[in-house]
């Protein structure tokens, strides 16, 4: 079959083509046809070696098809079920085994494209929004990159919770984006004060919880925009990662909170991924979120598909197509 290995860590010049033997599933496992892959920032951290990973290593956390094989003792599915998974290194690949326990079925009206799209970019979403802060309607919050994979889905459920979100961007393309999916206020990062917008934005109270996905570059004025005893949800470095800090820093500006959460503890049992999982299926069924799907590669083209990803030339989300 056809793998995308990263070879050693470093730039999108190490990802290469090779063909491997398809896998067998073990006891527990099953074996799946990928029909979408997803693209994510977590895979440019372990291609890098910002995130640890064994190399050569076939990369990728995310994917959408069907069942082909069973493993011994597998109950959970069958041959034929529609399925994705999300969490388990090897995605870039025509096949792949993971854990029954791991994956989720995909139901009637969601696409293996779209699951592949929006998984993990979701079920993220949902810890954010639901459990690692627990948004309320009539609450302001600030969401970093509005218009990327995470961002939109972010700024919809929000939106659906009834919150007003305050969205920073790049690009005029993607303010309008942004716009298009329900976010309320537009901050130009690049060229705009974010802490100083947010306090005009808030009649100078700022947000109770601010979400930053990109980490070095955003760090400050994040923490400039939150209220007193507001939350710093720190959950990505597209920027690099962020710098060292005093927690006397969190006392200083108004017994804030910092946290730096992330899916694998929100999902330890397999009873919560179905739960998170049906969260996000559920969104998407009743129409309240629309997945943006900017990008299509062929899964041969995946070292594109990360210089796009990491110059910051992509928009919502983007998969990989075996």
């Amino acid at each position: 079959m056809l793998a995308i290995r990263a070879t050693q860590a470093g730039g999108p010049e190490v990802l290469e083509a090779v063909d491997v033997p398809r896998p067998e599933p073990r006891p527990g496992q099953i074996l799946i046809r990928h029909q979408a892959i997803g693209l994510n920032y977590i895979d440019t951290y372990q291609r890098s070696g910002l995130y640890p990973v064994k190399f050569p290593a076939v990369l990728g956390q995310e994917a959408a098809g069907v069942v082909e094989q069973t493993g011994e003792g597998v109950e959970r599915f069958k041959v034929g079920d529609r399925v994705a998974y999300t969490g388990q290194t090897g995605a870039y690949a025509e096949y792949s085994v993971v854990p029954a326990a791991r994956a989720v079925h995909l139901p009637d009206g969601v696409s293996a494209e779209t699951a592949a799209a929006s998984l993990l970019k979701g079920m993220t979403v949902e810890y954010l929004l639901r459990r690692t802060y627990k948004v309320a309607a009539g609450e302001t919050i600030l969401a970093h990159a509005a218009a990327g994979g995470v961002g939109l889905l972010l700024v919809q459920w929000a939106k659906a919770l009834g919150a007003t979100v305050i969205g920073t961007v790049g690009s005029e393309e993607k303010a309008a984006l942004a716009r298009a999916h329900g976010c309320d206020h537009i901050i130009f990062y690049r060229h705009e004060d974010v802490a100083a917008k947010v306090r005009e934005l808030t009649s100078g109270a700022g947000v109770p919880v601010a979400y930053d996905s990109v980490g070095k570059d955003t760090f400050e004025g994040t923490l400039g925009s939150l209220a007193r005893r507001g939350m710093f949800v720190s959950f990505g470095n597209a920027s690099g990662p962020v710098p060292a800090f005093e927690p006397a820093r969190l006392q200083r500006a108004g017994s804030l909170y910092f946290t730096r959460p992330t899916l694998v503890d929100y999902t330890v049992t397999t009873e919560e991924l179905d739960a998170c999982a049906g969260d996000l299926f559920e969104m998407i069924a009743g129409g309240k979120l629309k997945i943006e799907i900017g990008q299509r590669f062929k899964l041969a083209d995946t070292r594109a598909a990360h210089e796009a990803l990491e110059g910051r030339e992509t928009v919502g989300a983007t998969i990989l197509i075996p």
